[in-house]
């Protein structure tokens, strides 16, 4: 009988589960949910996310019953931190898994991304490690363990649902969005540095952008993993994306139906980032805290 263990990741826009067995992944899935759908403005969780939250999450049990799991570990991320109805989702998750979601801290999930994030690079690092989510952006930099992290409210959902109502967005907007996410970098990386380091980006914008760089046509993980987005590429995409209106952006043959409205704003993070810390690339990376939270089953 191998060592399976499941490793569950509930974010503002999706969730996802990787399960391992002897070190080698058998299942690596995302649902985008939207979870966090509307929660900067109301302050709770819509009934209708969770319920979609639930119906990921029942499958996901289907595959962990099926694989012989007897370790299965849920962290729960910025949405379930914010809402005030937060406890209609606490009872989803233990009524339809079997136990309960942990709300870890930033520290903690910017130690597991990190973790995750540098598995397989070479090297010792220094590592500056971002990872853009739904509804926060973690930066976190440190060699084989972590120096510094902070989690930033800038999200490629909660930056399209406050600044980008438009689509595609107007000029207005977007300027908008940018100053909102530029004062969010610089407080960020004044708190981690710039110094000279590996700049590694985790998350589906970075590895969408990283796809459509590449010109596949269609999603695939290993030409994605760690290659590496130029800074001049980055700026090209996010002028591009922000260009396009949906039925364009959702023609592009590696864009998953879940990411096309939320792809501009993950576009600006990005580019901001780059511009403002002066790194002249970023490497792709296709592992993130899921891995950190499967390894941390594991030890």
């Amino acid at each position: 009988m191998g060592d399976a263990v499941a490793a569950i990741d509930c974010g503002t826009n999706s969730i996802r589960l990787l399960i391992t067995e002897n070190g080698r992944d058998v299942e690596r899935l995302m649902r985008i949910v939207r979870l966090g759908a509307g929660v900067d403005r109301t302050g709770r969780l819509d009934p209708a996310a969770i319920e979609r939250t639930r119906v990921a999450l029942a499958e996901y049990r289907g595959l962990i019953e099926s694989h012989g799991v007897t370790r299965i570990r849920m962290v729960a991320t910025s949405a379930t931190r914010d809402a005030a109805n937060a406890a209609d989702f606490h009872d989803m998750v233990r009524a339809t898994l079997g136990q309960p979601a942990e709300i870890i801290s930033g520290d903690e999930e910017a130690a597991l991304s990190f973790a995750g994030a540098v598995t397989g690079l070479d090297g010792s690092g220094p590592y500056l490690v971002v990872d853009i989510g739904g509804g926060s952006t973690e930066f976190v930099r440190g060699r084989r363990t972590v120096d510094s992290s902070i989690s930033m409210d800038i999200g490629c959902v909660r930056m399209t649902e406050r600044h980008l109502p438009a689509d595609p967005p107007t000029p207005a907007q977007l300027d908008a969005a940018t100053r909102d996410i530029d004062a969010a970098v610089a407080q960020a990386l004044a708190h981690v540095g710039t110094a000279p380091a590996t700049l590694v980006g985790v998350a589906g914008t970075v590895t969408t952008l990283a796809g459509i760089a590449l010109g596949l046509d269609h999603y695939d993980s290993a030409r994605i993993h760690h290659s590496v987005l130029p800074a001049v590429t980055v700026e090209r995409l996010a002028a591009q994306l922000s260009a396009m209106d949906h039925d364009a952006r959702a023609a592009i043959p590696v864009m998953h139906p879940g990411r096309v409205d939320v792809i501009i704003a993950g576009g600006l993070i990005l580019r901001e980032i780059m511009r403002q810390s002066g790194f002249g690339e970023i490497v792709v990376s296709e592992h993130d805290i899921l891995d950190g939270i499967a390894a941390s089953i594991r030890h």
